[in-house]
């Protein structure tokens, strides 16, 4: 216990002789910073200003401090955009020479283009006076064509005979198409034609007769007396008489006929006479042959009240073919069944036919 108060002793005594050399020390260096003060206050540098100048000097500093810091981002932002219109600049620069190649090739065309047109004006020129030219022409040709008009409407003017006869000529045309259609469709192998101009009937070689007779074998006989009666069925509506039947329905151009040949008809081989008394036979044997199959047949009377039905003889004299061949001289042996239609002279002419055959039922 002794040994430890004894060091509690001597420990208190070194730390009160610490402590007293810290105030003293504190107090040395106190005293030292009174000095310094005081030498500090009597010191003045020439160069010294005033704390007033001095603050006024600083907020101008920070002022132009301020100013620089804004000057020089402004400074950034121009040069920025400076950067970035140069880069304008340098792609309009681009295109303006490329607008400049473009404009040369424009040049050219245009230059090019101008020729041409100068070309096309000096053609539109011509063409103009070749326009006036035919313009003229145009206008003489009208003048003809109006002419041509009028010329034709005098004679598109319906001449009532011209149209009666044409009434007449198709009638007579439709009458033997329909005869000869007839007689085909009942004997298919019998060889029978219209003539050229549609006015007969026409039994070419050997359709009737054999060669160098006037005689109808039976068979013959069968295709006359289809004929007669085939006849027989037409003729009742462009004929007069008892056996008349007219119908403007059937013939509605009132047309008449006037008569019906039966005609005979040889090449030139052997006489004149022998081929004409050869021609008229033939001519006679149909004609009995027709009347015999269909007796009616002779009731069909024309304007003049006749029978319409009658034969006639040419011997060689109109051939159809020439005679120098065989197939010719075949051709030219034939029987002809010709129409020969009532022709008026004038419209008065065409009405007599009109009242004879409209006054038929009356006659009945």
């Amino acid at each position: 216990m002794r040994a430890q108060a004894k060091r509690l002793r001597h420990e208190e005594e070194e730390e009160s002789a610490f402590v007293s050399m810290t105030d003293m020390t504190v107090g040395f260096l106190f005293i030292m910073m009174i000095l310094l003060a005081f030498f500090a206050s009597q010191i003045r540098d020439p160069d010294a200003v005033a704390r007033s100048e001095y603050d006024r000097i600083i907020q101008e500093r920070d002022t132009w401090k301020q100013r620089a810091e804004g000057r020089a981002e402004i400074i950034q932002r121009l040069q920025q955009e400076i950067t970035s219109l140069e880069r304008q600049r340098e792609s309009l620069q681009s295109q303006v020479r490329d607008l400049k190649a473009v404009l040369a090739a424009e040049s050219a065309k245009v230059t090019e283009l101008t020729s041409s047109l100068e070309a096309e004006q000096s053609r539109s020129a011509d063409l103009q006076e070749r326009i006036q030219q035919l313009l003229q022409q145009v206008e003489q040709l009208n003048g003809d064509i109006a002419d041509l008009r009028r010329r034709l409407a005098e004679l598109q003017r319906v001449d009532p005979l011209e149209a009666y006869l044409a009434e007449v000529s198709q009638a007579r045309r439709q009458v033997l198409r329909r005869l000869r259609d007839a007689i085909r469709a009942d004997f298919p192998d019998l060889q029978v034609e219209l003539s050229e101009e549609s006015d007969a009937l026409r039994f070419q070689g050997e359709g009737l007769f054999a060669s160098s007779s006037a005689v109808l074998s039976a068979d013959r006989r069968e295709i006359v007396a289809r004929l007669a009666q085939r006849l027989d069925e037409v003729l009742p509506c462009f004929t007069l008489g008892k056996a008349s039947r007219f119908d403007q329905s059937c013939n509605p151009g009132l047309v008449m006929i006037e008569a019906v040949q039966i005609e005979g008809h040889t090449d030139d081989v052997g006489t004149d006479r022998v081929n004409r008394n050869l021609s008229a036979a033939r001519a006679n044997s149909t004609f009995f042959a027709m009347t015999q199959a269909a007796p009616r047949v002779m009731q069909h009377q024309n304007l003049k009240r006749q029978p319409v039905l009658s034969v006639a003889a040419y011997g060689p004299d109109r051939p159809v073919a020439s005679n120098e061949t065989p197939e010719g001289r075949a051709t030219n042996r034939r029987i002809d069944l010709r129409f020969i239609m009532v022709t008026p002279q004038d419209t008065d002419g065409i009405e007599v036919i009109r009242e004879a055959l409209e006054n038929v039922e009356e006659e009945q």
